[in-house]
């Protein structure tokens, strides 16, 4: 069973509580939707294999701790997955990034993919997946789907909030990927909205209605 981990960092519980709300324009939506992004991605990269090198001090030779290596990759769920795409940039500058588009089919309410640009060694990068929102599971379980059917082996799926019923189907569906984000609500409404979450992330980041 994937693992779920809840970021309980003051700064992170401080600027979500600007974003739900909603007084908080666009623009400052904005940037604390990158800030937060980019303070949950020093936790998720917590444990990346580090390597020894030598190098020169101003004092003398000593050995060191870089990254091993590991190929990153970032891919957001358009549109709103986006809005937290700089913020772990700004971490992690040499991940590459992919793109995502999924609506969800009026007659199915199934998820349909509609746009799907990444890395060409996909196979061999360790993927964060990002979207704010993490409700019915729906879109982030497609998602998983798509890249994992192109050779996806190694993916973290990171949230600003959930609902409880999306962490269970992201469990049930993709037991391999554990699951990272800033807090989980109470619950979804009637129109699959987090409560008391954020509304619309979409909306929220790009100024639309």
């Amino acid at each position: 069973m994937s693992h779920v981990h809840v970021f309980d960092h003051a700064l992170i519980q401080h600027k979500l509580s600007f974003i739900r709300n909603k007084e908080t324009g666009s623009k400052e939506f904005r940037e604390m939707v990158e800030e937060i992004a980019m303070l949950m991605a020093y936790e998720v990269t917590r444990d990346l294999p580090l390597t020894d090198i030598e190098i020169e001090t101003p004092v003398c030779k000593t050995q060191a701790k870089v990254l091993a290596g590991k190929k990153l990759g970032i891919v957001p769920i358009l549109r709103a997955g986006l809005g937290m795409v700089d913020g772990v940039l700004k971490m992690i500058p040499a991940a590459r990034v992919g793109h995502i588009g999924m609506y969800r089919d009026p007659e199915t309410l199934k998820p349909v993919e509609y746009y799907c640009k990444l890395p060409a060694d996909i196979e061999e990068r360790d993927l964060i997946v990002v979207d704010p929102m993490l409700a019915t599971g729906g879109s982030a379980c497609a998602c998983i789907d798509f890249i994992k059917k192109r050779g996806a082996k190694s993916i973290k799926l990171m949230c600003l909030i959930a609902a409880p019923e999306g962490i269970k189907v992201v469990q049930d569906a993709h037991d391999d990927v554990d699951i990272y984000v800033a807090a989980v609500d109470e619950k979804l409404n009637d129109h699959a909205y987090i409560v008391p979450g954020l509304g619309d992330a979409g909306d929220r980041l790009f100024g639309t209605k």
